[in-house]
């Protein structure tokens, strides 16, 4: 049976299974890069046979675009977006700063399995995994830009703040700022850049 969308509906067991793949596959890509890991990898951890890991995704590429998507889709969890509740406020933007900056801190600036991690490898050399993480990091920007809507709404920011551009301001810090990060091996270059958009938000006040 089909959904809405033409795609073929999973048992319970099935999408289990699926989502077992898929994790085991974040996971080791977090370690060992997309290009460091290959599908009999992940079919080993994750302890299915090579049909079975076939019949849910036919290539490695489909295998990386479920990733892509699952970390698109895990704001708050696995190296996603933190804290994504209502970024509504200046309050609630300096915390998700914060989060950001403990979740890197905690890892010892080592790498989680980010969209901006998935870009640094996959965005020249494929384009159906460019557009799937271009529609997660837009994914992202909407939900800043929501937020930062409703603060000009209430009069937080300035009528003339242009609100998209404060969106990717804050989600190009973030990404940024996190790839030095785990370059560095130092969480200051993700602490300015989150404090530098962070100030540039300050800045369109309406006081």
């Amino acid at each position: 049976m089909a959904d809405v969308y033409g795609q073929r509906r999973l048992t319970a067991k099935g999408q289990a299974t699926r989502d077992r793949i898929v994790a085991v596959a974040t996971d080791l890509i977090a370690r060992q890069g997309v290009a460091g890991t290959n599908t009999d990898q992940v079919r080993r951890v994750a302890g299915v046979s090579g049909s079975q890991l076939h019949h849910y995704f036919g290539t490695k590429q489909a295998l990386i675009r479920a990733v892509i998507t699952r970390q698109a889709d895990a704001v708050g969890e696995h190296g996603g977006l933190p804290q994504i509740g209502a970024l509504d406020s200046f309050d609630a933007l300096q915390a998700w700063a914060d989060a950001a900056i403990a979740r890197q801190s905690e890892n010892d600036g080592r790498g989680d399995c980010t969209l901006g991690t998935l870009a640094a490898e996959l965005s020249i050399s494929d384009e159906q995994s460019r557009a799937t993480l271009c529609d997660g990091f837009l994914r992202w920007k909407d939900l800043l830009h929501n937020g930062l809507q409703r603060m000009q709404t209430r009069g937080e920011l300035r009528p003339d703040a242009d609100i998209e551009q404060l969106a990717y301001a804050l989600l190009a810090a973030l990404q940024g700022g996190t790839l030095l990060a785990q370059t560095l091996r130092d969480t200051i270059p993700l602490q300015s850049a989150m404090n530098a958009a962070l100030a540039y938000i300050r800045s369109h006040a309406n006081t």
